[in-house]
């Protein structure tokens, strides 16, 4: 557990599984990492150990066969897909999977890396944590790309309570068990109106132990914008913690997903300037074009 978090702060750990190679915006996803100090980052990954790695990040070298091994050791399947990408129908799963890692921590999340963090305890503030169970960063379901998840058997165990769980997590491709069948434990009916998700919030268990709220961290993407419009921000800034746009001044983001601009991006506009000991980046700039350095 990190030495630097505050007593009455919960711990956090996030953990991800990642195989292949570190994509190139890596250094600026660790400097994000490193001024969230009070929360600490878990990878399992044949990527190797970045240069320059934060204290509250931890890196598991292991191949990715080694890891399938252990999914199926621990879960009592046969898990050997193909394709990596078949890892994220086991985001749910991870808090049972690796329970003596977790172990001490109050929260465990599940996430992506094509992303920036802002400051994830201004967003997930005390007062919030100590409402629910569960927080997703979707509306409508729950969020792949960050979710948080009390540290609890009822919390790491509750995706068995997907009836044919082995049977989807074991299939070959992936099903967006995280999105779809997971989220139905706590969101049985997604699409229904306002006034009806809030009833069922009076009266279903699951549903209370969950917090669905929209935090606009996946712009140019199927949701509106937070006015309603299309209007996207077409430039995103980080400084030293704090992620900002161009047109939400005063918001508090808790991560800005550039799923939709990372497809534009080649090694060109990427800064590539690699992190190290002697000079840390502290601002930058994201866009369509890709990420820029700002000194």
């Amino acid at each position: 557990m990190n030495a630097n978090a505050q007593s009455a702060s919960s711990s956090i750990c996030i953990v991800i599984p990642y195989f292949g190679r570190w994509p190139l915006w890596m250094p600026y996803y660790l400097e994000t990492c490193r001024f969230n100090s009070t929360i600490n980052w878990v990878f399992y990954t044949d990527c190797g150990t970045p240069e320059v790695l934060p204290p509250n990040v931890k890196i598991i070298d292991i191949s990715y066969h080694g890891y399938c091994d252990l999914i199926s050791q621990k879960l009592g399947i046969q898990f050997y897909p193909e394709n990596p990408y078949k890892l994220c129908d086991i985001k749910p799963l991870l808090g049972y999977i690796h329970a003596d890692e977790l172990r001490g921590f109050d929260f465990w999340g599940f996430g992506d890396i094509d992303l920036v963090y802002g400051d994830l305890r201004a967003y997930f503030n005390q007062s919030r944590l100590n409402r629910k169970d569960l927080f997703s960063t979707h509306a409508r379901r729950i969020s792949g790309h960050l979710c948080l998840i009390r540290n609890t058997e009822e919390m790491c165990t509750a995706f068995q309570r997907v009836r044919n769980w082995k049977y989807l997590v074991s299939k070959s491709e992936h099903v967006a068990f995280d999105e779809k069948a997971f989220s139905k434990i706590f969101l049985r009916h997604k699409n229904s109106p306002k006034i009806v998700l809030f009833l069922a919030g009076l009266i279903d268990p699951w549903l209370r132990k969950a917090e669905f709220s929209e935090a606009y961290t996946t712009p140019n993407a199927k949701i509106d914008w937070v006015d309603g419009t299309k209007k996207f921000p077409a430039a995103w800034f980080w400084h030293g913690g704090v992620l900002t746009n161009d047109i939400n001044g005063d918001k508090i983001f808790p991560y800005f997903h550039f799923m939709v601009w990372k497809k534009l991006w080649t090694a060109g506009p990427i800064c590539p300037q690699i992190l190290d000991h002697e000079y840390s980046t502290k601002s930058f700039k994201i866009n369509m074009d890709g990420i820029n350095c700002e000194r």
